[in-house]
């Protein structure tokens, strides 16, 4: 097991925090953006936030990102059929290796929130949330491609946690477009663009945005996870 802000991975794809074990009452599966892998600064900072929290992460990485350590080649992400099965057999490993009575949480950075919004519109299962930390509406400057027709299908509690300059999806654009209903908490960081990074002018950094979404998850979770009802049904 790696820690969560060590920077070097080598022949491990995943990353698990200290208090992922088979006794974990809750977990967060993590999945990195398109551009960037499991151990990125920001996720590093993000799941570090989140365990403080209390929140057990497990970190893992798409192929085409597993190849692009294997090699140093950048690639585009799969196509999204294989994204998906990727998360699923991740879902399959993290249910050998916890209780039955451990609630799953699926969520990402960017794509990877992406990718799980659209697992848990498309597989009911038994999964308890779904949280996307900085969820990609539309390319930046393609307002007219945007990504929300599966949104109203999510079968479980989803909460988007995104900077309000995000330029996949900026406050005022998101809040006008319909077709967003079936997001059920929303998480807006004053100030902050796609990687929470805050305007010079504010007296927040990068560091306060992102402590500041894994405490906002942390309630979100709370608030779902005390619901019996809060799985997918």
């Amino acid at each position: 097991m790696i820690p969560a802000l060590m920077r070097e991975v080598n022949d491990v794809n995943r990353i698990t925090t200290n208090s992922y074990d088979n006794a974990a009452k809750s977990v967060m599966l993590l999945a990195h953006g398109a551009g960037a892998p499991m151990d990125s600064p920001f996720m590093d900072q993000l799941a570090a936030a989140l365990d403080q929290q209390g929140i057990a992460s497990v970190r893992f990485e798409f192929p085409y990102m597993v190849r692009r350590r294997e090699d140093g080649k950048k690639r585009p992400p799969d196509r999204m059929p294989i994204l998906l099965d990727c998360f699923r057999e991740q879902i399959d490993r993290v249910r050998r290796e916890t209780s039955p009575g451990c609630r799953l949480v699926v969520a990402g950075k960017s794509m990877g929130g992406r990718v799980a919004s659209m697992l848990a519109s498309e597989d009911a299962g038994d999964l308890a949330a779904v949280i996307c930390f900085g969820y990609p509406f539309h390319p930046p400057g393609k307002p007219d491609q945007w990504r929300i027709d599966h949104l109203p299908a999510v079968h479980c509690p989803l909460m988007v946690v995104q900077g309000t300059r995000d330029a996949f999806g900026k406050i005022d654009e998101v809040r006008a477009r319909s077709g967003v209903e079936g997001i059920s908490r929303w998480c807006w960081l004053d100030g902050g663009n796609h990687d929470f990074q805050p305007l010079a002018k504010q007296p927040e950094q990068q560091s306060d945005l992102i402590n500041r979404a894994a405490v906002e998850s942390r309630q979100f979770l709370d608030d779902v996870l005390q619901d019996s009802s809060g799985s997918c049904s």
